[in-house]
């Protein structure tokens, strides 16, 4: 496909008015007379002029059926409620349109639609990272990805959390009407026309302590020594163990290595010192037991998808003057 002309958006009942904004914002709004590119625009229900409920309270009314699918280019199905059915006139329309080759996009939790419709079989596919483990098991055969921003898998495209849907639309108008015109679009709507890292860098991280385990206290500890040369034997030692059998015992109580179990806590403790301190790079490296920017950095990337100082700039907490 060359180019896409029109554009289906399925919507359910309590839909998310944000996630389907997003796609009314990119794809129903006709900016032709400013040079952007028009699309046939069909908003489809379960009935065609029945309101339709949302989250927030209102009623939106949904000009067509999703029998309307079946004309479009693209779909695009907003972040939708997690049930255990789906109607059938919705699945078999983004079965067919998947058939034909359509481009089939969804946001946040709309991956579940379109893994009801067993379009995610043996997909690379996201979603919002608080629902990836419950996307996995209902659909084992996919391969979900709860660290990116959106996966692109043939025609099949999917999305993480709310506004990771403008970076999956933005990235779809770059492939389809050029950069330049994704450029235009991501000024116009006053959002970077791409963004760094993946959603690891949205997730709360708690501290993984085993809550009545033999090692507790050892954590607790740990935790509160990152900036420590904390080693194996060491540890070992304060356990009353030895190294052999305490590494065995900590990866039973906690599913970590020692050395995994630290480098977690320390790249935890640097997002919270990047978000809310006046600490160089350097400062944060040398306070969470990295030593130095560059093994911070190296950690911090492999763990959070971006650099300290991308995080900083993106989650840095205002301060009120004095």
């Amino acid at each position: 496909m060359s180019r896409i002309n029109s554009v289906a958006v399925p919507i359910l009942p309590n839909v998310s008015p944000f996630e389907l904004g997003t796609v009314c914002e990119v794809f129903g709004i006709d900016r032709s007379d400013v040079g952007f590119p028009r699309y046939d625009f069909w908003l489809c229900g379960p009935s065609a002029g029945q309101p339709v409920p949302t989250k927030s309270g209102y009623d939106v009314v949904p000009p067509y059926d999703y029998s309307k699918l079946d004309e479009a280019d693209l779909i695009a199905v907003p972040a939708a409620p997690l049930a255990e059915i789906y109607p059938e006139a919705l699945l078999e329309g983004v079965r067919r349109a998947a058939a034909r080759d359509a481009v089939i996009i969804s946001i946040c939790s709309g991956a579940f639609v379109l893994g009801a419709a067993g379009l995610l079989e043996g997909r690379e596919c996201t979603t919002h990272w608080m629902w990836a483990e419950e996307l996995q098991q209902r659909h084992p055969n996919a391969k979900v990805d709860p660290d990116v921003l959106y996966v692109e898998s043939g025609n099949i495209w999917t999305s993480a959390g709310t506004a990771a849907g403008i970076d999956l639309c933005l990235h779809l108008i770059r492939e389809f009407e050029g950069s330049e015109i994704a450029r235009k679009l991501a000024r116009r709507m006053v959002v970077p026309p791409q963004r760094s890292g993946g959603q690891k860098q949205y997730i709360e991280t708690p501290l993984p302590t085993q809550r009545g385990g033999t090692l507790e206290s050892l954590l607790s500890w740990m935790a509160a020594n990152l900036d420590e040369a904390i080693t194996v034997p060491l540890l070992a030692e304060r356990a009353h163990m030895a190294p052999r059998t305490f590494a065995r015992r900590f990866r039973q109580e906690t599913g970590l290595s020692p050395h995994e179990w630290l480098t977690e806590q320390r790249v935890l403790l640097a997002r919270r010192l990047l978000e809310s301190s006046d600490l160089t790079v350097d400062a944060v490296a040398a306070r969470t037991g990295f030593g130095n920017a560059a093994v911070l950095r190296n950690h911090f990337g492999q763990r959070m998808g971006t650099t300290p100082q991308a995080y900083r700039a993106t989650f840095r907490l205002s301060r009120r003057p004095a």
